[in-house]
This record gives C-alpha cells, structure tokens and sequence, in this order.
C-alpha cells in the first residue's frame, strides 16, 4: 500500500513525492524500495502488487522497474485501507485463486530483515492451511502513544498466538500499563492471509465494498477499467482494514516479534534511527555544516547552515524550509496544510 502523503514530514515530503518515495534516512534507497528488499527473501519481483493514488504510478514505475506493469494499481481517489485492499485482492484472485497474500504498508522501517523474512514465512505457512488471518505485533520498547495496539492471549515472541482484541491509540498511563503486561504488542498494519479468507471476511463484515468491487469486476483487466474505477471506485465506504474486519472477526491471529520496526511517522522517530553525533545530533544532506547545536534534526538537500539551535527541526527541500522544535512537530501537518 504505498498511496499516503506523509504530511508529517513536510517539507521532505510532500503529496507530489511523499515520504514512501524518498531516501528519508540517507540509504541511498528509498522506503518503498526498502520495502520489497526485505520481501525479497520469501517472493520474487512477479508476485509484488503495488496499490497507490493514480498521480504516484510512474514513481512506482521508475523505483520498481521489476515489479509487472499490471500489478501497479491506481486508485482514482484515497478511500482508506480496506477498499484498497478489496481491489488488490480482487485483481489477485482472477489471476491466482488460493493465493497466500501478505498486506504492508510502503512507508515503514524494519532494521530486523533476517527476523521479518522468518516472521512472514511463519504467517504464510499458517494461513495457508486455515482460515485465520494473521497479523504482526511489534514488541513495545516504550509506551508508546502514537501507535494502535494488539492484545494477545498469551505473549510468545515469533509464534502464532490468538489475538483477544485491537486497541486504539491509549494515553500514556494506559500505554505504561501495556508495556508492563507484556501481551500487548505495536500494530504496523501487516496483514497476512489466503484471498479466500479475505473475501470471505470482507463479504461478512464490508459487504457494501465487495457491492462494489463485483461490479466493478468484469472491467478488471480490460480497456474500461480505469474508466470504470472512476465512475465507481467513490462509492466505496471510506474505512481502514482495521475498522472494517480486524476488529470484528473473531479468528485473528498475531505473531509478536522486535523487528526493529518503525512507521517513520515523525521527525523525532526519523531521528531515532540515524546516526547521532557527540552531541546527539543527527544529519542527512551532503552540505550541513552545524555548529554549537545540540539534539537537533537536520535534513536537507541544499547547502545549509545551523548554528547555536537546541532541540529543533531543520528541513529544506525544494525551496521550502522547516525550523521547528522537536517537541513541537505535531503542528508540522498545519505548516504542510497551510504553505503546501
């Protein structure tokens, strides 16, 4: 799933080239391209399928040369996780009924490849023999605010457990209850399951979605589809995959594991996984120079100059330009609405 803006990390990202795209830590790879090295290990190229907005196709194309032209999907509009994913599923099952499908979104970090290759092929071998969906957990190093979480029945790191419950994002009392329990675990919106399940499970809980993708059905792989996704494709209920089943369906199963996982959802979490100076500064940009700064996060694609700041923000990208504290980035989404 890779059709996201990433406001949050303005002005680095932005919606014409959002932060799934972009070399956000200094690799010289970008998220996406991150993203299906680390799958590399349990599928080839042919069997990746790449759901993003129509105005984002031709980064894919060029990112992910290898992937089929056919398996880039452009959604006319956003309309959340599970219409994205009932359109994806569809295309796959016309082509491969029985399939094992892994869900993911593009724009995370995972530094644990060796462990998440053996995690996914973990989950495949699980759901291909059932009827259960699986989905990762990550085990909690904090407690965390800003991610959703998943209750397990039982904590056993890299096995399959049942899943009692999701919960949303909790305060932080909450979350420090979470941490100390041990059996709550980080959701990263990996999803794992036969398309069979899928269909089953969206026809049950989503039915107005599937009314909508088996009309749309007959145009997939042919001249109208395109045309017909624009006509028809809004009439999807605008709902994420965890609203519309997760929460509902009562076979649902998680393998919790320390992946070194991370949504890069902020500054400070881009931060976290650089390379830190003596004085816990953390740079990407060829041409920042810094002087007398401490805990800061420069990111820049110019020649920049920072002198004397404390705990901030420095990105440049394009013309536009980001000084903001760290513990002030959660106004970062209305400087990114505000000055585009």
């Amino acid at each position: 799933m890779a059709g996201g803006t990433g406001s949050r990390l303005w002005p680095v990202s932005t919606p014409e080239m959002p932060k799934q795209f972009i070399d956000i830590l200094g690799t010289g790879r970008t998220l996406i391209q991150m993203t299906v090295d680390r799958f590399l290990p349990v599928c080839g190229m042919g069997n990746f399928w790449v759901v993003t907005s129509a105005r984002y196709v031709e980064h894919v194309r060029s990112q992910l040369p290898g992937i089929p032209q056919d398996h880039i999907l452009a959604e006319p509009e956003p309309r959340n996780t599970a219409p994205c994913i009932a359109y994806a599923c569809r295309k796959i099952v016309m082509r491969h009924p029985g399939a094992n499908v892994v869900v993911t979104p593009a724009d995370a970090l995972v530094t644990e490849t060796g462990k998440f290759a053996a995690v996914i092929r973990k989950a495949l071998d699980f759901t291909a023999s059932s009827s259960s969906i699986v989905t990762i957990g990550i085990v909690p190093d904090r407690p965390e605010t800003g991610y959703g979480y998943i209750c397990a029945s039982e904590r056993r790191q890299g096995e399959v457990c049942k899943v009692d419950s999701f919960k949303e994002k909790p305060d932080r009392q909450t979350a420090g209850y979470y941490l100390e329990a041990g059996n709550y675990f980080w959701n990263a919106g990996i999803f794992v399951w036969n398309i069979n399940t899928i269909d089953a499970q969206l026809r049950k809980y989503a039915p107005g979605i599937m009314e909508v993708m088996d009309r749309l059905a007959p145009s997939f792989y042919t001249a109208s589809e395109d045309e017909q996704l624009a006509l028809h494709f809004r009439e999807c209920e605008k709902i994420s995959i965890d609203y519309a089943v997760m929460e509902k369906s009562g076979d649902i199963y998680v393998i919790p594991e320390d992946l070194g996982w991370s949504d890069l959802g902020s500054w400070s979490s881009v931060k976290s996984h650089l390379r830190q100076d003596a004085d816990g500064n953390a740079v990407v940009g060829d041409r920042v120079v810094l002087s007398g700064c401490r805990d800061c996060m420069v990111h820049a694609a110019g020649s920049v100059a920072v002198d004397g700041l404390d705990g901030y923000i420095v990105a440049e990208k394009d013309g536009r330009t980001l000084v903001c504290r760290l513990s002030e980035e959660q106004e970062i989404r209305g400087f990114a609405d505000r000055l585009g």
